[in-house]
């Protein structure tokens, strides 16, 4: 008898949300946008899948975001997620909340579904009410474009001032079959995401994809993990939306059932390399970004003060337009961990740009500063602060504020 082999996780050439099997996607324009550009997605599943969600913590959520929280907490199994992008449905009031219960109702009709089977994302000017008639177009024109390839034409409809769209998909083999898990993600601005699970948890949206069978509990469990050690850790701008989501669904189309022990390993693996590549994805893609930074903060007395310190400095107006102008002030980056609220002595503090020392026991390092402008002209780098102080850690991918990012901000309304 031939002995199966597992295989490790590895991205799919060109993935995307229809790279797991039984997964359908479409992507339309219906006028919400001024460009012309598309604007409504459609993400379909031939079969009931289990699923989970996270959501912003942000006490003005959007009305789609009540709509799904109130779905993932009673609801089993769902088949479709709908998303309009031009219009953010947040700070609509009970007539925002009524639209978006009637964009998962008109849906369900078109797909032959139950209204609770659809759940709904909406990103993009907040304040304003949807335009029903067209959000009715976009519904029936995503329905008939839906196509096992359409995972592209679906992330191209998301996405709002980000210049490029944010795919990938991931695969491994777990007995003699393989799972596919895919992934896509809209966010440029406003985004500090602190999502929670199905509770008041950018704006960013994010929706994966498996064709593995898992239970809602599990999903939960593993998504609320995995969006802890991605979108969790990244910062644009430090202005956390009212519409975060994301959204992950598993229909069991395989033929392959993943639980706790089962199958985990490979699993989780693979959904941390598909969020963690997407959130890397959005940080690269900033509103005005022009490099990505990895703060890394170790050394620290306990997890949290390692998490305040990486986030301050991440935040850092200061820290963050010297990085545009590739200016290696270290001041701006200790000053940040000073009033972080993290605890430790500055004696103790060392500090490296990449390979190169630049603070060592709380001073000047010694290395001649264009070196250290030459580390900070590269498209990335990693900043690495040791806190002396204890053995916990933490990091968050950051960018860049630039010149850019004030105009696309300033314009944004009109």
């Amino acid at each position: 008898m031939n002995e199966q082999v597992d295989f490790m996780p590895g991205f799919v050439e060109n993935g995307s949300v229809t790279s797991p099997a039984g997964f359908r996607a479409s992507g339309v324009s219906c006028g919400l946008k001024k460009s012309g550009k598309p604007d409504f997605a459609m993400l379909f599943s031939e079969q009931p899948c289990n699923f989970a969600g996270t959501f912003t913590s942000n006490l003005f959520p959007a009305a789609p975001v009540q709509l799904c929280r109130e779905r993932c907490a009673s609801r089993e199994t769902v088949r479709a997620v709908v998303v309009n992008s031009g219009v953010a449905n947040a700070c609509t009031g009970l007539t925002g909340y009524q639209s978006a219960v009637q964009m998962a109702e008109k849906t369900a009709a078109r797909l032959g579904i139950e209204p609770e089977d659809v759940l709904v994302s909406s990103t993009g000017r907040i304040g304003v009410q949807l335009p029903m008639e067209k959000i009715a177009a976009g519904i029936n024109m995503a329905a008939d474009q839906l196509s096992a390839d359409g995972g592209h034409a679906a992330s191209e409809a998301i996405i709002t001032t980000d210049t490029r769209t944010k795919t990938t998909a991931v695969s491994f083999e777990y007995e003699g079959k393989t799972v596919t898990v895919g992934g896509m993600t809209k966010g440029a601005g406003m985004i500090a995401p602190r999502m929670l699970l199905a509770k008041p948890h950018a704006t960013m949206l994010c929706y994966i994809t498996t064709d593995a069978a898992i239970d809602n509990a599990t999903l939960g469990n593993w998504l609320e993990d995995a969006v802890d050690k991605s979108f969790n850790r990244i910062t644009v701008d430090n202005d956390m939306s009212t519409n975060d989501t994301c959204l992950i669904f598993a229909n069991g189309a395989s033929g392959v059932k993943i639980s706790a022990g089962n199958g985990e390993e490979l699993f989780r693996k693979a959904l941390v390399m598909v969020v963690q590549y997407l959130a890397k994805n959005m940080v690269m893609d900033g509103e005005g970004t022009t490099k990505m930074v990895s703060v890394e903060v170790t050394g620290a007395a306990s997890e949290a003060d390692a998490r305040r310190c990486a986030k301050a400095i991440a935040d850092s107006m200061l820290c963050k337009t010297a990085w545009f102008g590739c200016d290696p002030n270290w001041g701006r980056v200790l000053a940040a961990a000073g009033y972080s609220g993290a605890t430790f002595q500055p004696e103790n503090v060392s500090l490296d740009y990449d390979e190169m020392p630049v603070v060592r026991g709380g001073m000047d390092a010694g290395t001649p500063e264009a070196e250290l402008v030459e580390v900070l002209r590269r498209n990335s780098f990693t900043l690495k602060l040791d806190l002396g102080a204890g053995n916990a850690s933490h990091n968050i991918w950051t960018s860049d504020i630039s010149y850019e990012y004030v105009k696309i901000n300033a314009d944004y309304h009109t």
